[in-house]
């Protein structure tokens, strides 16, 4: 897969239909360079990192994660998906809950350095559930946190290893992050509109 995003949003600040554009493609771009670096960095024994995005965006901006890191240090990581559908805390009704997809963990996670990977940091809720999914398939040595945006509003104790933007808004905005494999394009945008909890 190519980090090359031919589809790019306009400068950075500036307005769009959606909303005021917070990253471009190429800042996303440079963002998760520098993400990438950073877990190189952290991490002495690159064969024993795995990569695990969170469904839905988690997922692309992991196997982007993922090759600016093999294309780096020459070392190819694990790489996976999971869905954090059953393990809501914050999803009172049926009608709430996504679409389940599968996760997929086709490594042994034992004793592994596993990277969850996810687009926007909330309140954590998200980030828990995943936790909660990833210790059903094994049992990593360690776990660390890399997010696109923390947004702040945390609601549990969880902090990332590694921020692309900290962003803080209010509660009545919302980061939309766009990706060239789900949306056509590359963009962060704030957007004046609730959101739910992740």
């Amino acid at each position: 897969m190519s980090t090359h995003v031919p589809d790019r949003a306009g400068p950075t600040g500036a307005e769009s239909q959606l909303g005021k554009i917070i990253l471009d493609g190429e800042a996303l771009g440079r963002t998760l360079s520098r993400i990438a670096h950073e877990i190189i960095e952290r991490n002495d024994d690159l064969d024993a990192v795995a990569l695990v995005g969170i469904r839905t965006r988690g997922v692309p901006l992991a196997e982007r994660l993922a090759e600016l890191i093999e294309e780096r240090s020459g070392t190819e990581v694990a790489l996976g998906a999971v869905d954090i559908t059953f393990h809501r805390d914050d999803r009172a009704r049926p009608a709430d809950q996504p679409v389940v997809t599968a996760t997929e963990l086709d490594f042994d996670l034992e004793g592994t350095t596993c990277v969850l990977v996810d687009d926007v940091l909330y309140t954590g809720r998200t980030i828990r559930a995943a936790i909660e999914t990833l210790f059903e398939h094994g049992r990593p040595a360690r776990v660390q946190l890399a997010v696109l945006v923390d947004r702040g509003h945390r609601e549990l104790p969880i902090r990332p290893d590694y921020v692309g933007k900290n962003l803080p808004t209010s509660r009545s905005e919302r980061i939309q992050v766009q990706l060239v494999e789900i949306d056509g394009g590359d963009s962060v945008l704030l957007v004046d509109a609730p959101e739910e909890d992740s």
